[in-house]
């Protein structure tokens, strides 16, 4: 009874074998077949890679997000000034304003050649009233100093360097030369002058600002705000001789995800062929959240960029040498959601890459066998001629 049974169940076979004796192998069928077993190789492991990655979904909505800063990740080197004249100012369409800024952020002195002179260090600014303190109690008696004609009062006094630089700052007057300056002498300020244009500073760290337009910029002197005009003091030189050819390593709003367009800026290269080039980056930056696999959300700004620069011979807000960056934000969020992928759909392109490679290669055993056996069986009749 299990015998005829076992035989119509064998009739159901798909895949019949035929007798070992009819069977004829060959070379060329030989090399189709590892050939295609390195190719079911490769693809299988190109569709693993592709299963064992995440699968990232892509959303834009408005943002309507409030709350968090906005982070500035920086890391820029102008080769041709040195770190005591350089400073970072950062300012948004709130009316905040941020001049020197020296929280988080750190400058190393390079050589001309790019070579870290010293360990990096944070700027440090002592005021004129700590320095006065400091010489009365080195000296007993502290004389009147001149302020060679900038004072504004009669009884006005400048003991110190800053004092004199200050009082011919209000005054509006070209700074004569420090060597000349009685106050200035054996400052230390006549140091960093004379080093000016002697080394390159590597401008690195973060800065939060608020989450608005705004911008902010890198640039020669001493800034300050006279009248709601933002400006820089490089007295005792002309702001032509500043060669302000710098190199972005990097820059960044939040966190650096790879697969976004976070750090478009990355590399690229400033270079001024003349001195006071204004260079102007103006960004636009969209909001992104990154939700990993496991929950986590990163918060995060892709942008795009537009670059120009000018010759800027006019020292004023709107052409003064300098990197200068002005950014926007886009209202709109792009979320980028990590998913996993289906096992299902592995397995489904796993058969098809076997079963196509499979089904390909035997097309071509076939033809190529029926084409050797017509060739050699026209030799043998003596018609190849």
């Amino acid at each position: 009874m299990s015998t005829p049974l076992i035989d119509r169940f064998k009739q159901l076979d798909a895949y019949a074998k035929t007798l070992e004796d009819f069977r004829v192998k060959t070379a060329t069928g030989a090399a189709i077949t590892v050939t295609g077993a390195l190719v079911m190789i490769l693809l299988f492991l190109s569709e693993l890679h592709t299963y064992m990655s995440p699968n990232v979904s892509e959303e834009l909505f408005v943002d309507t997000s409030r709350g968090h800063k906005l982070r500035i990740n920086l890391d820029i080197v102008v080769p041709s000034i040195s770190c005591s004249y350089l400073v970072l100012d950062a300012m948004d369409s709130s009316g905040e304003q941020h001049l020197q800024m020296d929280h988080n952020i750190h400058k190393r002195r390079l050589d001309l050649n790019g070579t870290p002179i010293e360990e990096p260090q944070k700027e440090e600014f002592i005021s004129s009233t700590s320095a006065v303190k400091k010489n009365a109690s080195e000296v007993a008696i502290v004389t009147c100093g001149s302020c060679y004609g900038a004072a504004l009062k009669e009884n006005q006094c400048c003991n110190t360097c800053d004092d004199v630089k200050e009082a011919y700052k209000l005054r509006r007057w070209a700074l004569p030369d420090l060597s000349t300056i009685e106050q200035c002498k054996d400052d230390e300020s006549v140091e960093k002058t004379n080093m000016a244009l002697k080394e390159g500073c590597q401008i690195y760290g973060y800065m939060e600002v608020n989450r608005v337009g705004g911008s902010f910029h890198i640039a020669p002197g001493k800034s300050f705000t006279i009248n709601h005009v933002h400006v820089h003091d490089v007295q005792p030189y002309s702001s032509s001789v500043f060669n302000t050819t710098h190199i972005i390593e990097h820059l960044s709003f939040g966190t650096d995800i790879k697969s976004a367009n976070t750090a478009p800026l990355d590399g690229v290269i400033g270079l001024a062929k003349e001195g006071a080039v204004m260079f102007q980056y103006y960004i636009k930056i969209v909001p992104t959240v990154y939700v990993k696999l496991d929950g986590t959300v990163l918060y995060t700004n892709q942008f795009s960029v537009t670059r120009h620069q000018k010759s800027s011979q006019v020292h004023s807000e709107s052409g003064m040498p300098g990197a200068f960056f002005t950014y926007e934000l886009s209202p709109l969020m792009v979320k980028y959601t990590e998913k996993e992928r289906s096992i299902g759909h592995f397995a489904t392109n796993i058969c098809a890459i076997v079963g196509g490679v499979f089904t390909v290669a035997g097309i071509f055993d076939t033809l190529l066998y029926h084409s050797v056996n017509a060739f050699q069986n026209k030799i043998l009749l003596g018609k190849t001629g």
